[in-house]
């Protein structure tokens, strides 16, 4: 992948976007654990923001996934990552299958005012006792007449507390395994059942998230995503993208926390010398830009696979894993170097490293891409069978 002009002028242009529409309010919204989404998400819209890799037809602009790796980056800008987080699953986690495999009347109603920021929607996967394990979510989706009936709950539901539809995966019938059993659903938020409850974390505290409790919810028929049984296959499809939108949001975002590194450990002094002329110290952030770099090849090389066309799983999974040890490692480093100021709640590194810890667990946990990877390599060990 090669940044043309274009891509720099869209990268500007949400760069701005977030020095003057976010970054003034994000001190407020983290302490109020939400932000004003849907005032927000319109101003993307009206910027065409949140469409970029979908059809001209939906109110998209019709380019491909490079650009939308182009925004995720250069939303690294956001002083606080889980306003970006938000907005990533409006573009890139909720979206896709809708886009890809929805009827022209689901995306007329769901994808297009979604595009242009009038609608706000969430991914409904994880559950209590199913976050990384998708094959092992029970919530289910029966049919009765023209209807669906939806019974289960949902967890660390990002944007669940404002969504105004879900797209939700649960077991559309008891056979053909669980990687057959499921299926993708469209769900209005303001459907008769719906229950949701506020969850508090202890990073990305200006998205909102929810658990999500549906009892005996009806939805029309239409609102099936694509094919009945096909979910799970879906989903693995918008994982791609969504994993690899993670890997590309984490590149500015670390590039930032060093460059603040830099700033404050050349202003501190210590033992007649500021800290950053301690040969441990800037050894340390250059080995961490070189890093920061490395993952940025990977991910640029991973999105132009996937806009040819060829699996991304193995390259997906690479960059969300690099991408989650990076931080934590980046952010840890850094944090070190601030000293009692890093561990100060208010200041940006201690913000960047609660919020830094979810991406090894979000979307995949690392363990899970290890063993992607593995089965890739074919060097998992074979189970042995029952008696």
């Amino acid at each position: 992948m090669e940044r043309t002009p274009e891509h720099e002028q869209l990268a500007q242009t949400v760069i701005k976007f977030c020095e003057t529409e976010i970054n003034p309010y994000v001190d407020e919204w983290e302490a109020a654990e939400e932000f004003p989404s849907h005032e927000v998400f319109k101003k993307l819209g009206d910027l065409g923001i949140l469409g970029v890799k979908y059809p001209e037809q939906f109110g998209g602009a019709g380019l491909d996934f490079t650009y939308s790796v182009v925004v995720a980056e250069a939303l690294g800008a956001c002083n606080a990552a889980g306003v970006p987080l938000a907005i990533g699953v409006q573009t890139d986690m909720c979206t896709p299958a809708l886009a890809r495999f929805g009827s022209d009347e689901l995306r007329a109603q769901y994808l297009t005012p979604s595009i242009a920021g009038d609608l706000v929607g969430a991914i409904g996967v994880s559950e209590p006792n199913a976050g990384s394990d998708v094959a092992g979510l029970s919530t289910t989706a029966r049919r009765d007449g023209d209807d669906w009936v939806i019974n289960g709950t949902k967890m660390w539901i990002t944007n669940g507390m404002k969504a105004d539809w879900v797209c939700l995966l649960a077991n559309t019938s008891d056979e053909g395994g669980p990687h057959k059993n499921k299926s993708l659903f469209v769900v209005p938020m303001d459907a008769k059942g719906i229950d949701r409850q506020k969850i508090h974390k202890i990073g990305m505290n200006a998205s909102d998230t929810a658990q999500l409790f549906f009892e005996n919810v009806r939805i029309p028929k239409g609102n099936l995503i694509g094919q009945e049984g096909m979910g799970f296959f879906y989903q693995m499809m918008q994982f791609q993208e969504e994993r690899l939108w993670g890997a590309a949001n984490s590149l500015l975002f670390m590039d930032r926390i060093i460059d603040e590194t830099i700033k404050y450990t050349r202003e501190r002094k210590a033992f007649g010398q500021s800290i950053l002329d301690n040969q441990v110290v800037h050894y340390r952030l250059a080995e961490l830009r070189t890093e920061v770099e490395a993952l940025r090849s990977l991910v640029y090389r991973a999105a132009a696979d996937y806009v040819q066309g060829k699996d991304a799983l193995r390259m997906a999974s690479m960059c969300k894993l690099k991408s989650g040890r990076l931080a934590r490692e980046l952010c840890d480093s850094c944090l070190q170097y601030w000293g009692g100021m890093g561990y100060s709640a208010e200041s940006f590194v201690s913000r960047a490293f609660r919020d830094a810890r979810l991406i090894s667990i979000g979307g995949g946990a690392d363990e899970v891409m290890l063993g992607i990877l593995c089965k890739l390599e074919g060097t998992l060990p074979r189970r042995k069978k029952e008696k």
